[in-house]
């Protein structure tokens, strides 16, 4: 339990068809194509891709990834879907595969890095903001509502763990999102006030707070904020046997061949941590009715209790799905547990 609660406070081409090409070169905020493929799943034949860059409200510049049908047609407007990351995770791991599987079955999709991680922009790295990572949905509502292809009345969004906090609290008050799923959500906010499953007591809190008061004045000292150590820059192949089920979970992913990305750090600067105590994340989710939530976790997931309350005090309509056999991580990156079906149908509905 003790390196549970340590994880848990330091956790923190294919040518682009003609169609497409004349669309995506029209616009100046789209990236130069590259052949380089530097995803941890394999690349589709039946999607085109694209890099692309927009600034959020902070002027902090957010990298992403698009992914358009190959049948794209210049005369039509798409439904789009925004796509967040794992906590700690990039663009080129799960989020990818949802956003590329998505434009397969005929969506403008697009996974993003979050600000000051990934390929985003933001110093000093690998800060982790509630207010700032809420607002890196918007944006890519932003840039996904500008594009001459997509129609910016079908705009969909959806948080993979700790990014599912994120994306409703976006929709809570982005009324130009019109629907939100969530798999194997985490909410960072209250996991790192409250601890795991709420058992910090208030004394532990105050101990926290007062830790991170003193390493602030460490971090303004040194000139950088001190980064706890993160995955190994290259895969390895066995988890340490010293580690709690959890975290040896989150190593079978990100550490191991599985899901393993050299800009995948993992834990997030330590003072970090003070907004997350500060910034509730789901206070007014019952705001977001009548759009529609879809909440969808595995069986099995060590997370499930952030997806049964959230649904608890969410308004209708929305609906649970509960994944037979799946862990927290297996709905990351198993495309054979992944529910596309149900992904499909509910955006089907819901941008029509």
């Amino acid at each position: 339990m003790k390196t549970l609660c340590m994880w848990l406070n330091n956790m923190n081409i294919r040518v682009i068809s003609l169609a497409a090409l004349l669309l995506l070169t029209s616009v100046a905020a789209v990236s130069a194509a590259s052949d380089i493929w530097d995803k941890t799943f394999t690349r589709s034949d039946k999607v085109d891709h694209q890099k692309v860059h927009y600034h959020n409200r902070y002027g902090i510049t957010i990298a992403a990834d698009m992914y358009l049908p190959t049948h794209l047609e210049s005369s039509k407007k798409y439904p789009a879907i925004l796509v967040g990351t794992p906590y700690g995770g990039v663009k080129e791991q799960g989020a990818g595969i949802y956003a590329q599987t998505l434009a397969q079955r005929g969506f403008v999709a697009m996974a993003f890095d979050e600000s000051y991680n990934g390929e985003s922009s933001g110093q000093p790295r690998h800060v982790s903001s509630p207010d700032i990572f809420v607002e890196d949905f918007s944006a890519g509502v932003d840039f996904l509502g500008t594009r001459p292809f997509v129609d910016r009345k079908k705009i969909g969004v959806i948080g993979i763990c700790g990014s599912g906090g994120f994306a409703l609290t976006a929709a809570q008050v982005d009324q130009r999102i019109k629907a939100v799923a969530t798999l194997s959500m985490y909410d960072m906010s209250r996991v790192i006030r409250n601890g795991w499953k709420d058992s910090t007591t208030p004394e532990q809190r105050r101990k926290a707070l007062e830790q991170l008061g003193e390493q602030r004045w460490k971090d303004f000292a040194s000139t950088s904020p001190l980064l706890p150590e993160g995955f190994p820059v290259e895969a390895v192949d066995s988890i340490p046997q010293e580690m709690d089920p959890i975290s040896s979970e989150f190593w079978e992913y990100y550490a191991m061949e599985r899901g393993h990305h050299p800009r995948s750090h993992g834990p997030f600067t330590l003072t970090s941590n003070m907004a997350f105590m500060n910034f509730p994340l789901m206070n007014y989710i019952k705001s977001i009715s009548p759009r529609p939530i879809l909440f969808i976790m595995g069986e099995n997931a060590h997370s499930r209790y952030f997806t049964e309350d959230a649904f608890a005090m969410a308004a209708e309509p929305k609906e649970l799905v509960i994944v037979p056999g799946a862990r927290h991580i297996d709905l990351y990156d198993r495309v054979d547990m992944i529910p596309f079906d149900k992904l499909t149908s509910f955006f089907s509905q819901h941008l029509k």
